[in-house]
């Protein structure tokens, strides 16, 4: 089933592109249920039938967590903080995309010494695992919103979470499952300090927040 690994890949490739184009944050929660549905099949293509009851159980809980209660929660936090655009980033959308393309070729550069140490049909999933990292770092460096760098976070975990995608057949899931709820938790805290940030200073522009002195 290695060419539907390819496949959804390339989805969570195109969907960090939509992320870097888009200014409408209801986009890009959206963007990220599509993220969702890919990091839940991918570790399924990876297996053999019958898929073990394990790897069914990591993949109900990913899509539970990263394709209803994270967007809920930032759905959530986009309402009370009444925001609805990034309207003036540090980066343009359009350098955001030419950049992009710069970190997916640095992404199959950094991932070419280690296709030999992985087994066949990952090849594309760890490229695609980097440029995922890569596009989040990105977005937080590059967006004011502190809702926007919530999504580049969840965006960077989501590419760590591809490269244990790949290993989900052998370890553990506890190991998965711990990572699934630490992405939560920090989440569900960020929102809060979200709504916090707006009831005080009536903006969540965290580069206006630099200016505030004791």
């Amino acid at each position: 089933m290695a060419i539907w690994t390819d496949v959804f890949v390339l989805g969570l490739v195109l969907t960090n592109f939509r992320l870097l184009s888009s200014s409408r944050l209801a986009a890009m929660i959206e963007t990220m249920v599509l993220q969702a549905i890919a990091l839940t099949v991918i570790p399924l293509t990876l297996a053999d039938h019958p898929w073990p009851l394990r790897l069914m159980t990591l993949s109900l809980v990913t899509l539970t967590v990263k394709g209803v209660l994270l967007p809920w929660l930032l759905r959530r936090s986009m309402r009370a903080a009444d925001v609805q655009r990034e309207i003036e980033p540090f980066i343009g959308y359009t350098v955001s995309i030419l950049t992009g393309i710069a970190l997916l070729g640095l992404a199959f550069l950094i991932a070419q010494p280690l296709k030999a140490a992985t087994g066949p049909g990952l090849a594309s999933l760890l490229p695609g695992a980097l440029f995922s990292i890569l596009t989040g770092l990105l977005i937080i460096v590059s967006r004011r919103k502190a809702l926007t760098q919530v999504v580049g976070y969840l965006v960077m975990e989501n590419g760590i979470y591809a490269f244990g995608a790949a290993l989900a057949v052998k370890e553990p899931l506890l190991v998965e499952m711990g990572v699934l709820l630490d992405v939560f938790v920090a989440v569900f805290v960020m929102g809060i300090t979200i709504y916090q940030i707006n009831r005080e200073f009536d903006h969540i522009d965290t580069d206006r927040l630099s200016e505030l002195k004791d």
